[in-house]
């Protein structure tokens, strides 16, 4: 691989089926790997924005971020216009236009602004689905932890943030084009 070119990481993880017996069904695990693993991804969405916090708030370069989340998650905390608008799911932009951006164990808080008026959003790290720098083409794409709310479709939130531009598309699809996207299923069984 030429030095400085990435190619697409796609990250499935699912317990190994390993021969036990000739039954065909695979037990349950007694060992949370799922959760372990959501747990530990989410923890790099937490580093990155606490390198933005501690950096003074700017983004080096190019570097933007798409974060989506489940705006019915406990501890999930955002204006009333906006959860009216996005009853489900809503996108946000982190490039030029945000601020106080505070980051915790467990949550972040941001200032941004939605048709010119500010709000103060607050978001667990628990009620993200997907973080994406379309700057260098990373995703995570997540499970959500919130217990089987009904998926609806949405809009992307238009916080005053700059469009991506060009090819800077935020669907984390990748299509082999040299990205980074990590989508972690595992096919837990109900």
């Amino acid at each position: 691989m030429r030095e400085g070119h990435t190619k697409r990481l796609t990250m499935l993880a699912r317990p190994a089926t390993i021969p036990h017996d000739m039954s065909e069904e695979t037990p349950d695990s007694l060992i949370p790997y799922d959760e372990i693993v959501q747990e530990a991804l989410r923890a790099v969405v937490g580093r990155v924005l606490g390198e933005i916090e501690r950096g003074g708030g700017s983004l080096p370069g190019n570097h933007h971020f798409y974060i989506t989340f489940k705006t019915a998650a406990p501890g999930v905390s955002i204006p009333q216009h906006l959860r009216d608008r996005f009853p489900d799911e809503m996108t946000i932009v982190l490039q030029n236009k945000f601020w106080d951006l505070e980051v915790r164990e467990k949550d972040f808080t941001v200032g941004l602004s939605f048709n010119q008026i500010p709000a103060k959003l607050q978001i667990p790290f628990a009620a993200i689905t997907a973080f994406v720098d379309p700057a260098v083409d990373f995703g995570l794409q997540f499970q959500t932890s919130v217990e089987e709310l009904p998926h609806q479709e949405h809009d992307d939130a238009e916080n005053d943030g700059e469009p991506a531009g060009p090819g800077g598309e935020a669907d984390g699809d990748g299509d082999g084009d040299g990205s980074n996207v990590v989508t972690v299923d595992f096919g837990r069984k109900k």
